[in-house]
């Protein structure tokens, strides 16, 4: 499932649209590999009756420790645009959080050794409002991803603020109005 594009504004664009990184399949690909060695073996060396029962425990297995895992991380979308982030997860149930860009007053990230070689962290964005921080696990190119929020978050900021030009531009217009 892709991410909708109808969630987005008239002038909003996507700046940075990932799911978390690989890695987070590592293990249902594991549990894969598993469970077809496991009826494999069976078919091979058990007779037909229990090659068939491991074969549907196998496909129990399959759906809850590999499908499952698979479509929530599909599912999953951190997008960054020029207005807001925004965050979609779920299969059957979904959930979001949409973060204004005008409200994040903090962007940090961290890794481990292992992340560092994958070239993943975590992301934690301090946003003013009753929620507080929302912390993104698993995001790929986390340095990168953090920089561009950055930048975003300070473009934004430049956009609302209120400066000189502005200041004589609406002098100016009050005194044509008079």
């Amino acid at each position: 499932m892709g991410f909708p594009e109808s969630v987005l504004t008239e002038d909003e664009r996507v700046v940075v649209h990932v799911h978390p990184h690989w890695k987070a399949l590592i293990m249902p690909v594991f549990w894969l590999v598993v469970a077809v060695a496991a009826v494999v073996v069976a078919w091979l060396f058990l007779g037909d009756v229990f090659a068939v029962v491991i074969a549907v425990v196998a496909a129990v297995l399959i759906a809850w420790l590999v499908i499952a895992p698979w479509l929530r991380w599909r599912t999953t979308h951190y997008v960054f645009t020029n207005e807001r982030v925004i965050l979609r997860e779920g299969v059957f149930s979904r959930s979001g959080r949409d973060i204004p860009l005008g409200r994040i007053n903090d962007v940090s990230f961290s890794h481990n050794l292992v992340d560092r070689v994958l070239g993943c962290g975590t992301l934690t964005i301090e946003s003013a409002g009753e929620r507080g921080q929302v912390t993104l696990t698993d995001l790929p190119r986390v340095e990168q991803t953090q920089s561009e929020l950055y930048e975003l978050v300070e473009a934004d900021r430049q956009s609302h603020t209120f400066g000189d030009e502005d200041r004589d531009a609406l002098a100016k217009e009050i005194r044509q109005a008079e």
